[in-house]
């Protein structure tokens, strides 16, 4: 049942036919209007800047209002999670992030190699501001739960785009990342990768009728905190109904979450369950609860359709590059005799 042996952990390699076919699929496509967007791009920044120098600029409109914003950023700082998923996915490595907390900085997921030389600059929602002014960058992307509060200070070191919140709108946001950072061909690209990969796992699991009829719950634990779970409301809530998967009751509501105690555990039953932890698992409750009664007679732990997965890739990811993954990871788990 188990995919990793701690909440920071990275999840278990796929095997190579299964998990390669849509990544790969989703870097051809990348590729092919990466090239388009740069034969294209080149014009647009001619006629916007008649100079010839290529530094035209374009609005956006974003929570904080309608922000002018370079046509082609080549320095950019992201300041959560979401934002660095975007950017990677877009063919973008910024010049500066803050820490996921993670031992590396970043979320484990992600490409090693498209992450490194990435300056840390602070944690999520509290960035240190010299040390993003000192990257000199071009662009600041985060959102207004974030970093609403900084925002003055912000703006005055580059043109700052926020989104509104993070979490469930992550495709509209993905959007207004694209538009900000003049990669919108690269975004059109990414969402047909998606809605394909999507479409395989749907197909995989038997088509849109078994799919709506196997009741998937997930559950996460949280140190500091009670057991969540997860509704429809959340970034992994949106992975599974694009699947076309059906929730448990308890968590086919329109919100983030619903918290539970331990002795509540039974509001988690599903078919299937998948599981997560954030931060240490004997202080989330985590090894109390899968060691005690009400959670072994839990169907899909009975069945031996509970499955531990990425803390990291399931909740705090948030993006395509993240959402791919899972797919992969779905689909295995889900048709696993």
């Amino acid at each position: 049942m188990s995919r990793t042996s701690s909440a920071r952990s990275t999840s278990t390699a796929r095997p190579a036919s299964r998990a390669r076919r849509p990544a790969a699929a989703l870097a051809a496509v990348l590729c092919c209007a990466a090239l388009t967007a740069t034969a294209c791009s080149s014009s647009s920044s001619d006629s916007a800047d008649s100079s010839g120098s290529g530094k035209g600029t374009h609005t956006v409109d974003t929570a904080m209002g309608k922000v002018t914003v370079p046509d082609h950023p080549q320095r950019v700082v992201v300041l959560d999670t979401a934002e660095l998923d975007s950017a990677i996915t877009l063919g973008v490595k910024p010049v500066g992030a803050t820490s996921a907390g993670t031992s590396s900085g970043f979320l484990d997921y992600l490409p090693k190699d498209e992450v490194a030389g990435i300056k840390d600059v602070g944690a999520i929602a509290s960035p240190n501001l010299e040390a993003v002014a000192a990257l000199h960058p071009d662009l600041i992307l985060s959102s207004k739960v974030r970093d609403g509060a900084h925002y003055d200070a912000l703006r005055k070191i580059a043109p700052t785009v926020l989104t509104e919140t993070t979490g469930a709108p992550w495709k509209a946001n993905f959007q207004l990342h694209a538009a900000a950072l003049g990669r919108t061909a690269q975004a059109a690209a990414a969402v047909r990768a998606y809605d394909s990969h999507v479409a395989q796992v749907t197909a995989a699991l038997g088509g849109s009728a078994k799919a709506a009829a196997t009741k998937v719950s997930m559950v996460r634990f949280v140190e500091g905190a009670d057991i969540r779970l997860y509704g429809n409301a959340s970034y992994i809530g949106t992975v599974l109904k694009d699947v076309g998967l059906a929730r448990p009751a308890a968590q086919d509501v329109e919100q983030l979450s619903v918290d539970v105690s331990p002795e509540q555990i039974d509001k988690a039953d599903g078919d299937a369950l998948f599981y997560a932890t954030y931060g240490d698992p004997e202080a989330a409750k985590e090894t109390e609860v899968t060691a005690g009664p009400l959670w072994k007679h839990l169907t899909a732990v009975a069945a031996g359709r509970a499955h531990r997965v990425d803390d990291e890739l399931w909740y705090q990811g948030i993006g395509y590059t993240a959402a791919d993954k899972v797919l992969d990871e779905l689909q295995q788990d889900l048709t696993a005799g």
